[in-house]
């Protein structure tokens, strides 16, 4: 099996939003600065629940929204998730976590197989609906966020919710899960390509 360290570092900048984001898939510290307090905290979900080494810098518009930065992000994230992986040789390939949080669950299922699609499932009053906030952060940019990284990092992810009530904790699952899910999905198992066509 592998030893080496999977890590990818890259840098975008656009007349909307300027990113630094180094990854790390075996792990390590992780410092997200992106201007969007509510998102930090959700990276932060991500990294310590994927054992990911994750420092992400960004400085974008937020004086209009936060919209570009949170998707600009996801971009860069999903980037490096697919320059890290390299081959792909010896990896789980599939990731499932459910992770309950108080009263809210979020279950997400992921397959890196150089495929992009989002299914994303979550019916909870109040959620994803234009207007909806957490504090100053809009709901709907958790949904952005996914399809960009789902984007870039060419894999299928799958999020399903069936309950809850408070509009951050299905987040922050949602988050967590990723974080899990990513984390089983990319461990090192063996020495082979996970497939029978012999390549992702």
């Amino acid at each position: 099996m592998r030893k080496t360290s999977r890590t990818a570092s890259i840098s975008r900048q656009t007349r909307e939003t300027r990113i630094t984001l180094d990854l790390c898939l075996d792990g390590g510290d992780y410092d997200n600065k992106t201007g969007v307090g509510f998102f930090d905290h959700m990276l932060d979900h991500v990294a310590r629940h994927g054992r990911l080494g994750l420092k992400v810098s960004a400085a974008g518009d937020t004086h209009i929204d936060d919209h570009h930065t949170v998707e600009d992000v996801g971009i860069v994230l999903g980037q490096a998730i697919d320059k890290a992986l390299g081959d792909k040789k010896g990896i789980e390939r599939y990731g499932f976590a459910s992770v309950p949080m108080d009263e809210a669950l979020a279950r997400v299922s992921i397959d890196l197989s150089g495929r992009a699609a989002l299914i994303f499932d979550v019916r909870i009053d109040g959620f994803d609906q234009r207007g909806a906030k957490i504090g100053g952060f809009d709901v709907q940019l958790v949904r952005e966020f996914l399809n960009a990284v789902v984007q870039s990092g060419k894999f299928n992810c799958h999020v399903e919710v069936p309950h809850g009530d408070n509009l951050h904790h299905v987040a922050e699952a949602i988050f967590k899960a990723l974080g899990r899910a990513l984390r089983q999905a990319v461990a090192v198992t063996g020495d082979e390509g996970p497939s029978t066509k012999g390549v992702l």
